[in-house]
């Protein structure tokens, strides 16, 4: 029985032809809704021209526009996308640890506080540390991001832990590591490749929530284009910066989801190689630490 046909059975010949058919049709009324949507934008408006007008395109033809949403609106959106990712690989390691300690009074209040921080909407954690820290829109926009991904990156490393083999502590604890030092330098770094692929696909929900700074009043991509920029022109560009801002959204987001698609593939090629060694990645990390514990039993200062 192959792994394909355990919980149903193989399709037949009609199963097959009429997957098939379902597929065609599918296709061609996603194709007549788009082709719908397109022809629906390019019709006139009253007195003035559709949307795919070139008239409703000049002010692209300024590159003081160009340099406006590049140099602040899309720097503004990957400034704080880059300072929120990197503090939310921080404190995703932080809760990660704390949240499987052996002692009670540190995992349980842990749990507590990131079950908080988890159920509280992003923008309202943004507009409380905006109004009661006075932080500025920046900060509050990094801070708000950091906390609610950091925690989900967090229940990643977590997870990550817990599926180890048991062997990968034991062999730590042999060495005469404790246990704290047995999970950052064996099992976390583990736990951080096979987590990788969940952590920057959850990097690019962060990326896209930068948007929610436009809420505080943050100068990031959607308010140069859909504020400024729109506002200052009139609305009678509104849909020509809106296509630009999606589809400059569309190229960041896509190029990170390329990224952990391709992370998650060399991470499938590496953790599915057939009768792996649970130790080989530490090994030389384990006999460098088993070499300095003989050092230091010589000369009476105890192990590491």
């Amino acid at each position: 029985m192959t792994g394909s046909s355990v919980l149903f059975d193989a399709p037949g010949p009609v199963a097959r032809r009429r997957s098939r058919i379902s597929s065609i049709i599918g296709a061609v009324l996603i194709l007549a809704g788009l082709g719908w949507i397109v022809v629906t934008l390019a019709a006139p408006k009253g007195n003035l021209p559709g949307y795919f007008d070139p008239s409703r395109w000049e002010p692209f033809t300024n590159p003081v526009v160009w340099e406006r949403i590049f140099t602040v609106g899309v720097w503004g959106t990957l400034s704080a996308a880059l300072t929120a990712s990197a503090f939310a690989l921080i404190l995703g390691t932080i809760f990660s640890l704390l949240r499987s300690a052996q002692t009670a009074w540190i995992r349980i209040p842990t749990a507590v506080v990131l079950e908080f921080i988890r159920g509280m909407p992003v923008l309202l954690m943004m507009l409380f540390i905006l109004l009661v820290l006075s932080t500025g829109t920046f900060w509050a926009v990094v801070a708000a991001l950091s906390l609610y991904n950091g925690v989900l990156i967090g229940e990643a490393l977590r997870a990550g832990l817990a599926s180890l083999p048991r062997g990968q502590r034991e062999a730590g604890l042999s060495l005469g590591m404790r246990p704290m030092q047995s999970k950052i330098l064996v099992e976390f770094p583990q736990a951080f490749r096979q987590m990788l692929p969940i952590i920057i696909a959850q990097l690019v929900v962060l990326l896209k929530d930068t948007s929610l700074g436009y809420i505080v009043g943050y100068v990031e991509l959607l308010r140069v284009t859909m504020n400024q920029l729109a506002t200052f022109y009139g609305n009678y560009y509104l849909f020509s910066f809106y296509i630009v801002a999606l589809v400059l959204y569309l190229i960041m987001n896509l190029s990170l989801s390329w990224v952990a698609r391709w992370v998650s593939r060399r991470t499938a090629s590496k953790t599915g190689s057939p009768t792996p060694n649970p130790d080989e990645e530490n090994e030389e990390l384990l006999k460098g630490i088993a070499k300095a514990n003989a050092e230091r039993r010589q000369t009476g200062r105890g192990s590491i």
